[in-house]
């Protein structure tokens, strides 16, 4: 047999390489998979997961050619109460959380401004932005123990009522009403009624068995708990305005973030930026519209507040937004400039779309 020549050999050789890696992959040494389980509180067909959870989680793993895939599991189907999501992914029991901030009363009073009545009014695009460009400067210390990828909101409370039409705060004088954070209790009380504290997914229960009178609460969660057929008004502010919001999270483990190779973690970045969060308030506005007509075409009123109607409502609501920020300043934080930051924010982004 000839000897091989030069050329022939490194043509061998890095065949040879070639067929080598080849096997390594083929037994199971190329790059291993990342899954990530995600929890959360709604059922599956809620559009929180149809519209923004699964359509997020399927651009990380599209963008990550399969290296990134994301289970989700809806309703608490990993066990626990909403209220437990936030430790559940601080602890590690889960990698990433899809929570509201309020469930956990006290635990994110700097976020909570955003929750106010007539700081967010109506534009959740606005309101995820104002966030977002807070979140380093006046936000990010209460997040310790997790990585946030997002902050946002929905459309805003709206009035849900039975049997009780509602055209100023007199009309909800003793009534028992659902409300979602300490915040919205806050709008509650002030309003005259008494608040009840629960997980939005009891909240079909506590109608039907007239616990409560009504909720504080967005159109968009009307198909997913069939309050269409359990309510008979929905009340809101003039143009959309509402009375107060609701912040959520979606956030992973931090010590799971710090294990990502950090091209993962950049796929994870690109794919929560202000694009992003500008299309989740396009999603829950878009979705709350649906809701509502869902709501006039089972034959419910749908109630828009004359602007003299929504002032007098904003008049009685005002003292919320003193009494957040006596209460958060007795805790060392500047409520007032959190306030005066978070109008100027959301105004500047409004203003901008």
């Amino acid at each position: 047999m000839k000897p091989l020549s030069g050329a022939r050999r490194a043509a061998c050789l890095v065949t040879g390489a070639a067929l080598a890696m080849l096997g390594f992959a083929g037994t199971g040494l190329a790059q291993e998979t990342i899954t990530l389980k995600l929890h959360h509180f709604l059922g599956p067909n809620a559009p929180a997961q149809t519209d923004m959870l699964a359509p997020w989680a399927e651009r990380i793993e599209e963008a990550s050619e399969g290296r990134v895939q994301i289970e989700i599991y809806p309703a608490m189907s990993l066990g626990g109460r909403p209220p437990e999501l936030i430790n559940q992914v601080r602890d590690g029991v889960v990698d990433i959380v899809w929570t509201v901030n309020g469930y956990t009363a006290g635990l994110f009073p700097r976020s909570e401004v955003f929750e106010l009545p007539f700081i967010h009014t109506n534009d959740p695009v606005a309101t995820n932005l104002a966030m977002r460009e807070m979140f380093d400067e006046y936000l990010a210390e209460e997040y310790s123990g997790i990585k946030v990828l997002f902050n946002h909101v929905h459309a805003g409370q709206g009035i849900h009522m039975v049997d009780q039409e509602v055209r100023s705060p007199d009309d909800l004088a003793g009534k028992r009403i659902r409300i979602p954070t300490r915040t919205g209790a806050w709008v509650v009380e002030a309003l005259g009624a008494n608040p009840v504290s629960m997980p939005v997914p009891d909240l079909p229960q506590s109608l039907s068995r007239k616990v409560v009178d009504g909720a504080l609460i967005p159109w968009e969660i009307i198909p997913a708990l069939k309050l269409q057929d359990l309510t008979d008004y929905q009340i809101e502010g003039a143009d959309k305005t509402r009375f107060g919001t609701t912040t959520f999270q979606v956030s992973m483990n931090q010590a799971k973030w710090d294990s990502l190779p950090e091209d993962i973690q950049q796929i994870f970045l690109d794919n929560s930026d202000d694009e992003w969060v500008r299309e989740v308030g396009r999603i829950w506005r878009d979705i709350d519209d649906k809701g509502i007509a869902l709501a006039v075409e089972a034959g419910n009123d749908h109630i828009t507040l004359t602007e003299e109607e929504t002032a007098a409502f904003q008049t009685v609501l005002e003292p919320v937004v003193e009494r957040w920020v006596e209460e958060v300043s007795a805790k060392g934080i500047d409520g007032n400039a959190l306030v005066e930051a978070a109008r100027a924010a959301i105004a500047k982004h409004a203003q901008a779309n």
